[in-house]
Formats: C-alpha cells, structure tokens, sequence
C-alpha cells in the first residue's frame, strides 16, 4: 500500500500545482476585493465597503441592467431555437455531417472571427447597432451550445415511447408536451443556463456589435473600460460578482446535465 501511495504522490503534486496555477489568481481576486484599503500589497482588514460602492455607481448599474436584458432575451431565444434544432437533427432519417458542422460552427469558429462577420453582416444590411444586436449575435453563439446539451439527452431518448403516443392517438403537439418535453425539460434547462453563462461573460461579440456611446454597454465591457486605468477595487468587487453569477449557473448546467443522462 505504502508503495502505491508513492507512485501516486507524483501525480497529486502535478494535479495540485495545475489547479493552483488555475483558481490561485481568482482567490486573490476575491480576498483583494474584500481588503478595506484597497492596495493589492498589504491587507488592512476585511470590508465591504468596495460592495457597497458599487451598488451606488450609476454606471455599473446601468451596465448591469443591460446584461441582464441581454442575457434573459438572449438565452429564451437561443434556447427554443437550439431545442428545436436538436430534435430536428437527432430525428433526421439521414444524419448529414454538413449540416452538423454548420450548426455548431459558432462553437469553433474563434469569437474575434465571428464578431467582425457580425458586424459587416449588420453594417451591409444598414442595421443600427446596440442592445438588439448584442442579442441576435448572443443568439446566435449560444444557439450551438443549447443544441448541443439538448442532443446529448436526445442520445438516450426512447424515441418508441412517441411512437406509442401517436398510435394511441396523441397528436404532434400532444406528444411533444407530454412525452417528448417532460423527459428533455433537465436539458433544456441546463441548455439555458449555460448560455446564460455565457451571455453574461461574452465581451468580444458585445464589443463589436454594441451601439456608440455608453447606452448599450454590459458588464463586461464596464469592467474593460475601468481597467484601462488601472486595477481598482471596485473591479476586483464587480469581477467577483459577475464570476459568482456565471460559476452558479453554469455548476446548475452541470448538475443537471448530469442527473439527466444517468
């Protein structure tokens, strides 16, 4: 035994020094954003003062406001548009690797790449930029990800229980509200609060495709337009927010995910 546990400890060290690499700089994000004073080299005690100022910054609320309307449209368009597409695909009598591709092309293609085409797509159309086509493109990136969740449970579906429901007399619409989208429901949801996920932390598609001024900018582009200045506290406060809220959602996506296909 005593041998095994040395051949193991090589690989707990490695494993260790990994996850410390990863999450060590977001735990002093998160201790700095509680540091009464504020200075990222010496801790002075703990506080929220760096919360609540905040909570009285009209320009972060206002940024919130706006990442929160894009992240609501954004994931109830996506969501419908990816579950239908996965039933679509997954109940194709011929599966066509074209057609794959294209519908999770927006999860390859780099997000540089598809903001520009966003934006030349919008400009030849003479299409005012601003919260509208921050939630098309949101749209269009999170759709691949919703139909992705969704196919995973559609791998495991009993697609004979359908079968039985039409025999007995169930219409298309009766079927699918009471066979086909009760047992797709954990996905679904999973598949939203994933692309809840990510329309909250997107910043380079929202980047591109958001109006002049300051009237359509969400919370990501907040935080990048106050780093430029410097790192201050209320960024350290307003990144650990934004990361609790996208960390909840997605381990609920993953959770469900989970529970679903076993």
């Amino acid at each position: 035994m005593s041998g095994m546990a040395k051949n193991r400890l090589p690989g707990r060290i490695v494993l260790l020094v990994v996850f410390g690499f990863l999450y060590l700089p977001i735990a002093v994000l998160v201790m700095l954003s509680f540091n009464e004073s504020g200075l990222p080299t010496s801790w002075s005690g703990f506080s929220t003062r760096w919360y609540v100022s905040l909570a009285g910054n009209s320009e972060i609320l206002h940024a919130a406001w706006n990442t929160l309307v894009v992240a609501i449209f954004a994931t109830l368009i996506s969501t419908v548009l990816g579950t239908l597409l996965a039933i679509g695909m997954e109940t194709r009598a011929r599966k066509s690797n074209g057609l794959e591709a294209l519908a999770f092309a927006p999860m390859v293609i780099p997000d540089i790449v598809l903001a520009v085409a966003l934006l030349t797509f919008f400009s030849r159309l003479n299409v005012a930029t601003g919260l509208h086509t921050i939630i098309l493109s949101h749209v269009i990136f999170d759709l691949a990800f919703v139909c992705s969740v969704v196919r995973a449970r559609l791998k495991h579906f009993d697609f004979s229980i359908v079968e039985a429901s039409r025999d007995l007399g169930a219409s298309g619409w009766t079927t699918f509200w009471r066979v086909t989208f009760p047992v797709l429901l954990p996905s679904i949801i999973a598949g939203a609060l994933l692309a809840f996920t990510l329309s909250v932390d997107e910043f380079i598609i929202a980047f591109f495709t958001a109006g002049p001024g300051r009237s359509s900018i969400t919370l990501p582009m907040q935080i990048y337009s106050m780093i430029r200045f410097g790192i201050t506290p209320e960024v350290n406060a307003l990144a650990t927010i934004v990361m609790a809220v996208s960390a909840t959602a997605l381990l609920l996506s993953q959770w469900l995910n989970k529970e679903q296909i076993q």
